[in-house]
């Protein structure tokens, strides 16, 4: 996707905090955080939203959770507990397609959310 922002930042176009990367999946810190630990993990290729996940995809959303539990690992939080989330659609408070998982944590994190 020519407009994608997470596309961009993949491609090297848009500078980011990138904390962990391997060949299908990429970490960086969210420029709008929401608790002291609040990293994004995406997937290279171009997947929307959940509603775009298939038999022939859906292993990526492993892989973006294993990268989540190492970077909660590294950041200190894995311990205490941390947060998945991973928004659809405009009532699902998604603001960029491309499909991220946010991994939250670094406080105790308030429920129900939003």
């Amino acid at each position: 996707m020519n407009d994608c922002l997470f596309c961009k930042i993949i491609e090297k176009i848009i500078p980011a905090d990138i904390v962990a990367e391997n060949e299908n999946v990429l970490a960086f810190k969210d420029i709008d955080s929401k608790a002291p630990t609040h990293i994004l993990i995406i997937p290279k290729n171009h997947i929307e939203s959940t509603l775009e996940l298939t038999g022939d995809n859906i292993n990526i959303l492993g892989e973006m959770g294993l990268m989540a539990n190492n970077i909660a690992k590294t950041e200190g939080i894995d311990e205490a507990g941390y947060r998945w989330v991973i928004n659809t659609g405009i009532n699902g408070g998604q603001s960029v397609y491309h499909i991220h998982l946010h991994l939250l944590g670094g406080r105790r994190l308030g429920w129900p959310p939003g």
